[in-house]
């Protein structure tokens, strides 16, 4: 039997793939227990690289931490879904002046580095460490949904839009209630990858010293008294940022299932002719 895009492997294939997954999986095992070796050998497991996590004051300060990266998130992130949407909609406008305004904007704040646009909001503009971090993201991060916007307001086909003009719809209910719902579904996932980036990017509020979550760890890892607890650190803080970039995924992927199951969205069902249903006059005679 074969597919249309490979062939079925046989008995000999499937012997070589189950060995070649074996071997990767060996290297891999070989890698991780290299690692934890490592680890161990440089004293990493220590009581005393540890014991300072046990302290109410050092927990204290991660949470603290936390919650101020997730504040900074929170504020960056609506934003710059905000100034997306603004900076779409003036790509997509027919007047060109306005277009032209929008463009130069989005190409100018996506070419600036995020650390530049923060640094120069910090110390130019003489701003607090948490507004001047929540501006260069949503500066950087809104410019890009804004093509991320675009991009997926033109991908629908040119029929729907054209079809809702000849209802009589203006263009704002074009863009609102045909245009929109259907580009979402294929922008979700891009827009939900920049929201991670994002999160991630508010590690950079340490450079500023603003208290975020990663400014908390280096606090503690830079500490003398605790033997320099580097690595516990990084897996301390690390396993948090993934959990909350999985939590970002699950969250999409939830939204995507709703949209599914959404009465505006699903199809609907067509009853099948009958044959007494006829075309008005259909079935006079002269």
């Amino acid at each position: 039997m074969t597919t249309a895009l490979y062939d079925i492997p046989g008995p000999l294939a499937q012997r070589r793939h189950r060995l070649y997954g074996v071997l990767a999986t060996a290297v891999i095992l070989g890698i991780v227990a290299w690692v934890v070796y490592l680890l161990f050998d440089t004293h990493q497991f220590t009581a005393a690289k540890w014991r300072p996590f046990a302290y109410k004051g050092i927990q204290e300060m991660l949470l603290r931490g936390l919650g101020n990266t997730l504040k900074a998130f929170a504020c960056a992130a609506v934003l710059s879904l905000a100034l997306g949407a603004v900076l779409a909609c003036g790509r997509l406008s027919v007047h060109r002046p306005l277009r032209w305004i929008a463009t130069l904007v989005v190409e100018f704040f996506r070419a600036m580095p995020v650390l530049v646009m923060i640094f120069f909001v910090f110390v130019a503009l003489k701003v607090q460490p948490l507004p001047a971090l929540v501006t260069g993201l949503t500066l950087y991060n809104g410019s890009v949904l804004a093509e991320v916007f675009r991009t997926g307001v033109n991908s629908v086909e040119r029929g729907q839009r054209e079809a809702a003009y000849s209802l009589g719809m203006l263009k704002t209910q074009v863009m609102t209630y045909v245009l929109v719902p259907q580009a979402l579904r294929a922008m979700l996932p891009t827009i939900i990858s920049q929201l991670v980036v994002a999160l991630k990017d508010t590690s950079l509020g340490f450079l500023i010293t603003y208290e975020e979550f990663l400014h908390a760890g280096k606090l503690i890892a830079s500490n003398l008294d605790y033997d320099l607890p580097f690595i516990p650190v990084v897996m301390i803080i690390s396993p948090v940022y993934i959990g909350m970039c999985m939590l970002l995924s699950w969250f999409a992927t939830w939204v995507a299932k709703r949209q599914k199951r959404s009465p505006k969205t699903e199809a609907v069902e067509v009853a099948p002719a009958e044959p007494g249903t006829l075309m008005p006059g259909a079935g006079t005679h002269p």
